[in-house]
């Protein structure tokens, strides 16, 4: 048996979101810039798309910008905040995706602005009042926090970080990637100025993703070439991936509260029997609560000889986790996330569990038993 429960790093796609982009490998491969009959049908396939996301976020047409994925619209959002809408104080933390941390850093290299990283309650949430000291002492800042941490679940309030950041005319960015297609998100009611998303996370395909641009703000281009997506990001679009995207996007918000409680039943039996059957084991962040991301679980397993060698066995057994962001996974150290929460233990196996509305019982039985199997013959060895 094979059992996958790393849908944080990505999701199989949908068969209908397959089914929907086939024609556009095939027999509707017209240039979207084309002005004949073959273009002007792959166009309007686009703006289409462009629609359906756009009446999801509550938020005109014009406002969503098609990318690549999420690391493309970060750089995007933080590039721009610093470039064009002259903010001289970016503000994250040290638990954000590495798209972010790091494009952060960069442009505060290249363009001598001042980085600070928001303080962390113990089990990772940020700390609200030291964000507005924050805001409150330094000029305009770029505030950019994650929706829902990729790793440990913990969660962001969009309209108390936004009304905050509007209070101190903040430009606010959040990545939304783990919550887009799982939350709903009126645009309309949060005071946000970026956010961005990746189809592969709900469904479809790899390599397509979108951004949200206040239409309050005016950037300039982060791609230059033939002025495609009104143009701020030139090139050919992505235009099966966008007919997927928008597709895996519909088929998550119309079928929203259903997938949701699906997973929320099988996360919330996984806890219980990892509680059950692993003496010791303890969970990370807030991914365990009523709270935090329902698609994420974040575990420390009991102290074993075994631990840095647990999520290779597991994948022998045929049980797909991680340790981590799958955007680290080539990294020697531990994960940045559970170190930044002070959570990473020798001689421990941290994983993380992440389940989709494909995730069944069956399979989270699978994978209980071949976890307790090694904890047990971890125990048994150090005997």
């Amino acid at each position: 048996m094979k059992v996958y429960l790393d849908n944080a790093a990505t999701t199989p796609m949908a068969p209908e979101v397959l089914e929907a982009m086939m024609p556009y490998f095939t027999s509707h491969f017209g240039n979207p810039s084309s002005s004949h009959a073959f273009g002007r049908k792959t166009k309007t396939a686009i703006e289409a798309a462009r629609r359906t996301i756009a009446q999801h976020l509550h938020c005109s047409p014009s406002e969503i910008y098609f990318t690549s994925g999420g690391t493309e619209a970060d750089n995007f959002a933080l590039t721009s905040s610093i470039v064009d809408l002259g903010c001289t104080h970016i503000i994250t933390s040290k638990i954000e995706h590495s798209a972010v941390i790091k494009t952060a850093q960069l442009l505060c290299e290249k363009y001598n602005v001042k980085l600070s990283l928001v303080e962390l309650t113990p089990d990772g949430s940020v700390d609200m009042e030291h964000l507005e000291v924050l805001l409150a002492t330094h000029g305009r800042s770029c505030v950019s926090l994650m929706h829902a941490n990729n790793e440990i679940g913990n969660m962001i309030s969009l309209t108390e970080v936004g009304h905050l950041c509007a209070k101190y005319n903040a430009i606010f960015h959040s990545d939304t990637v783990q919550t887009m297609g799982h939350y709903a998100i009126h645009t309309d009611e949060v005071p946000i100025h970026f956010l961005n998303a990746s189809a592969h996370k709900f469904h479809g395909p790899k390599g397509v993703g979108f951004i949200y641009i206040n239409k309050s703000l005016k950037v300039n281009a982060a791609m230059t070439g033939g002025g495609q997506e009104r143009g701020l990001r030139g090139g050919t679009e992505n235009l099966y991936g966008i007919v997927g995207l928008a597709k895996a996007l519909d088929l998550a918000a119309t079928h929203m509260e259903d997938h949701a409680a699906h997973v929320r039943d099988v996360k919330n039996y996984m806890i219980a029997q990892l509680e059950t059957n692993i003496p010791g084991i303890r969970f990370n962040g807030r991914s365990k609560e009523s709270d935090a991301l329902y698609t994420v679980l974040n575990a420390t397993l009991p102290e074993g000889e075994n631990a840095d060698m647990m999520l290779f066995l597991l994948d022998l057994d045929g049980v797909a986790c991680s340790g981590g962001s799958a955007c680290s996974s080539g990294a020697a150290k531990g994960s940045h996330v559970l170190e930044g929460i002070n959570a990473l233990q020798p001689h421990c196996a941290s994983l993380r569990f992440s389940f989709s509305r494909y995730t069944t019982r069956v399979e989270i039985d699978f994978a209980l038993e071949k976890i307790k199997d090694h904890c047990r013959a971890a125990t048994a060895a150090s005997m």
